[in-house]
């Protein structure tokens, strides 16, 4: 066993305590984290609250040691600017962008207040971070990006018939832009082929999901937050065509999707919030290189399958990590 010198164990023990003293510090003095996200919907409301759980895990709490402020751009990206500028000149210790619109607006607004993304499906499409290693700038985050390919075995599992697979999205969004440029890539590789369908404001979902019905075999929707705001009007459309609907969000399968094999929401908020802490702690942003998330889980919902004309099989019922009936 090696024995230190009795000055380096002096010097390791006083540097430790350095350390700890300025975490202790850091919580003993208020911290201001300001959060926006670019609407509300089930999703991002868990990717927000795992946040501020993982902030009082840490020892972070409102009305002590932080100042929490939240606001929702209620699907206005003008509004979300708005937000930036204010969160911006409050001069928070870190800013927080839930969705890629409103972390864009948050990047376009400063280069010195870190920033920590959340529920951005590619932060170099979007041009957030330059790369997927340690940016060495302002910004880093947690992206909620799925495999396609396993999306696609899933679609394919629900309805093997399948041969087109609809989609509607908004063409303004870059996370959705992202899928539709890769599933063009990735379908004819499956023997499919993608029908699009343009919603660039939610009031456009039902109508975009209703020219579909008839043309595609199936209607798969990202994490794009015009279509998961309108849902329910989504699955109406499903219920009424008998188109099956499937998901990347699981939230969505508990409004009227038959599956989705997605994130745990309230999960990607926490790991989120464990970068926030990272970075209230001392830790520079752009030493932290973007994450993803692994943990997939499995919903499904029998009644939106009844209703929507599929048949499902024992073994997928079994591998379900929560079945909607």
């Amino acid at each position: 066993m090696l024995k230190l010198p009795k000055s380096a164990v002096l010097t390791l023990s006083a540097l430790a305590l350095a350390m700890s003293t300025q975490v202790a510090m850091a919580k003993d003095s208020v911290k201001s984290v300001a959060v926006t996200a670019i609407v509300e919907h089930p999703a991002l409301d868990a990717a927000r609250d795992g946040i501020l759980d993982a902030l009082n895990e840490a020892g972070y709490k409102q009305g002590e040691n932080l100042k929490w402020q939240y606001q929702s751009a209620q699907g206005n990206t003008g509004t979300a600017a708005q937000i930036a500028r204010k969160f911006i000149g409050d001069k928070a210790d870190v800013l927080v962008g839930i969705a890629t619109p409103t972390a864009q607006a948050l990047a376009a607004g400063t280069k010195q207040i870190p920033i920590v993304f959340t529920a951005v499906t590619d932060p170099v499409q979007a041009q957030l971070t330059p790369s997927w290693e340690a940016s060495g700038t302002n910004v880093t985050g947690v992206s909620d990006v799925l495999e396609l390919d396993k999306q696609i075995d899933l679609i394919k599992e629900i309805v093997p018939e399948v041969k087109k697979v609809g989609m509607v999205y908004n063409p303004g969004e870059a996370n959705s832009v992202a899928v539709v440029e890769a599933f063009k890539k990735l379908l004819p590789e499956h023997g499919l082929e993608l029908v699009e369908a343009a919603a660039p404001r939610t009031v456009d979902v039902r109508n975009a999901a209703l020219s579909l019905a008839g043309k595609v075999d199936v209607i798969y929707t990202n994490t794009d937050n015009n279509v998961v705001s309108a849902y329910e009007a989504m699955a109406k459309v499903g219920n009424d065509t008998k188109t099956p609907l499937i998901a990347s969000d699981t939230d969505s399968v508990k409004r009227g999707a038959i599956a989705a094999l997605g994130v745990d929401y309230r999960d990607l908020g926490v790991q989120t919030g464990r970068i926030v802490v990272r970075i209230l702690e001392g830790e520079a942003p752009g030493s932290i290189a973007p994450q993803t998330s692994d943990n997939l889980q499995l919903f499904i919902n029998v009644t939106a399958a009844e209703k929507q004309g599929v048949l499902l099989t024992e073994d997928l019922l079994l591998r379900a990590t929560e079945i909607i009936r």
